[in-house]
């Protein structure tokens, strides 16, 4: 049954695609073998190899690969400060094509590097599928900002937000070659969209398996202040329609914050809803309102949560020597996804991921916080929010650093949700808000 409807939703997305971007739909569905090179790139060049891209960004930022050179790099990196545009109108516009990339991660043809991506479920661990999706991303809007005259980038960019993740198969096969697609789909002043997508290799075919939009900022040499990048030419209707989308999403983020519960109260229906959900939970055999009794099937959610601890040290350092943004994806997924294992006791799998906001970056040597919680659930589904912040001992101050949304899917049908207090009511608004949303941008 699952199955059938996965099916469904994935053939209805390549439909879209279709209708969407006709030239990018029929590059995902075409016919090749996991060894034959695309010919359909602008330059005709070969695809990257996973294990490349971080080595290219390195190249493109003058990044040290040794730990104890990266202050000095760093410095060095200064003197870039000269080439920064000084307005966004002295940039050569670029097309939607220059951006274009092709990365294979050659599973099935390569088995060496099978080990990486394997989890004990026989399948492929979609926390290391976040963290080439990341470092992608970069790549990409890298490749539409290159300065030609430049050996080095001035830019430093970096992931600003993951808007949105849908998944359209619930397995990904550990030997069978990956492909990652993507360009930059939508350009401001000083920020890039950036649209991905990821097909598997069945027989002899490449498969969608999920599309992501990432949201990434430029900033000066020294990662400081804004920085300008340049414009986007729209050739067709068809990336008339992409960047309007890009637009869309832009004002949909800007509506969603200002709707935010930590700024507004909740709307007349929600505060019904926490009112039910409190009123159900009451003992009738005290009628007080300090009595609460757990309804049948149901579970408090103070009871749900699950937390970890991780030293941030140098080998998972970001090109400009903080920690690598898909390093915390990886580890709050996994995390997420344990919290929705033990919560539902069966196996889950994720069905999407949104509104990932970086607001701070993560230093070297910080204590990361992460704390997972199920805070919403609906028949098979669950809705899990991981709060990431660091520590510093000396001070005894915590930051928030990010909040991370997923949204898994069982197989059997879970305990509803219940919370006790207004700020856990508050969560399981903001959980069913953001459930609502992944439904509804996966078509369900």
């Amino acid at each position: 049954m699952l199955s059938r409807r996965v099916q469904f939703f994935f053939w209805c997305r390549v439909f879209s695609l279709h209708k969407v971007c006709p030239v990018l739909a029929r590059n995902l569905t075409s016919s090749t073998s996991g060894s034959q090179a695309t010919q359909h790139m602008e330059e005709g060049q070969l695809p990257i190899h996973v294990n490349n891209v971080r080595n290219k960004l390195r190249e493109i930022v003058g990044a040290s690969t040794n730990w104890s050179d990266h202050v000095q790099a760093m410095n060095e990196r200064k003197a870039l400060h000269t080439l920064l545009a000084e307005s966004q109108a002295v940039l050569p516009p670029r097309k939607m094509s220059d951006s274009y990339i092709e990365v294979i991660l050659p599973l099935g043809s390569q088995p060496e590097i099978r080990e990486k991506y394997l989890n004990v479920h026989n399948t492929v661990r979609f926390g290391r599928i976040l963290e080439d999706l990341d470092s992608l991303g970069v790549l990409i809007c890298y490749t539409h900002t290159k300065h030609d005259a430049a050996q080095r980038s001035p830019l430093s960019i970096v992931t600003a937000l993951v808007d949105k993740i849908g998944l359209w198969e619930q397995h990904i096969y550990p030997d069978r070659d990956i492909k990652f697609v993507g360009n930059v789909s939508w350009v401001g002043r000083t920020s890039m969209e950036v649209k991905m997508h990821m097909l598997q290799l069945n027989d002899g075919i490449y498969s969608p398996v999920l599309d992501a939009t990432f949201v990434m900022v430029a900033r000066d040499p020294e990662n400081k202040r804004p920085a300008f990048v340049n414009p986007l030419i729209l050739e067709t209707p068809e990336e008339e329609k992409i960047f309007k989308e890009g637009e869309l999403n832009k004002s949909r983020r800007i509506d969603s914050s200002k709707a935010s519960l930590l700024k507004m109260a909740p709307t007349a229906e929600e505060r019904n809803i926490i009112h039910n959900l409190f009123l159900n939970t009451l003992d009738t055999r005290t009628v007080s309102f300090r009595s609460r009794v757990l309804p049948h099937n149901s579970a408090w959610m103070q009871d749900t949560s699950l937390k970890s601890l991780e030293i941030c040290h140098p080998e998972k350092r970001n090109i400009f020597n903080r920690i690598f943004g898909g390093f915390l994806m990886r580890k709050a997924y996994e995390l997420g996804w344990a919290c929705a294992y033990s919560f539902g006791n069966s196996r889950p799998y994720v069905v999407a991921v949104d509104d990932i906001m970086f607001q701070k970056p993560v230093e070297i040597g910080s204590l990361l916080l992460l704390s997972s919680q199920v805070c919403y659930t609906e028949n098979n589904y669950i809705q899990v929010r991981v709060h990431s912040e660091v520590y510093d001992p000396d001070s005894r101050v915590h930051q928030t650093t990010n909040v991370f949304h997923f949204t898994f899917m069982l197989e059997t049908e879970i305990p509803v949700i219940v919370p006790k207090t207004y700020g856990e009511s508050m969560l399981y608004l903001d959980g069913k808000r953001h459930f609502e949303s992944a439904m509804k941008e996966n078509n369900v």
